[in-house]
């Protein structure tokens, strides 16, 4: 399930989202069981909920398909190897930065 994070104001914002983006996600995905990160067995029991951040002034499609699909990838071997684990997120959790936020 692809989840906007910013609202689709044009045909141009849904040409990004649900072209390069969604593109992006679905590939990682369907990898990702190709790879054996997500076992055949379990991929029908499974929803994965993404949520797809694209920049207003984003404009290049393969650019935003190469961080959607990568940042996709890097989630879902993470999840599914329940990495960090919660005493490695504790121990950090002051470390944290965020580009938006101080």
């Amino acid at each position: 399930m692809l989840v906007p994070k910013v609202s689709i104001k044009n045909l141009e914002d849904a040409t990004l989202i649900f072209g390069p983006a969604q593109k992006a996600v679905a590939m990682a995905v369907v990898d990702s069981v190709e790879e054996g990160i997500i076992s055949k067995s379990t991929i029908e029991d499974i929803c994965i909920i993404c949520g797809v951040f694209i920049h207003p002034e984003a404009k290049d499609a393969d650019k935003i398909y190469e961080f959607n699909y990568e940042a996709t990838k890097i989630a879902i071997k993470r999840a599914f190897n329940e990495e960090p684990d919660i005493d490695e997120i504790i121990k950090k959790k002051n470390d944290a930065g965020h580009p938006f936020y101080k």
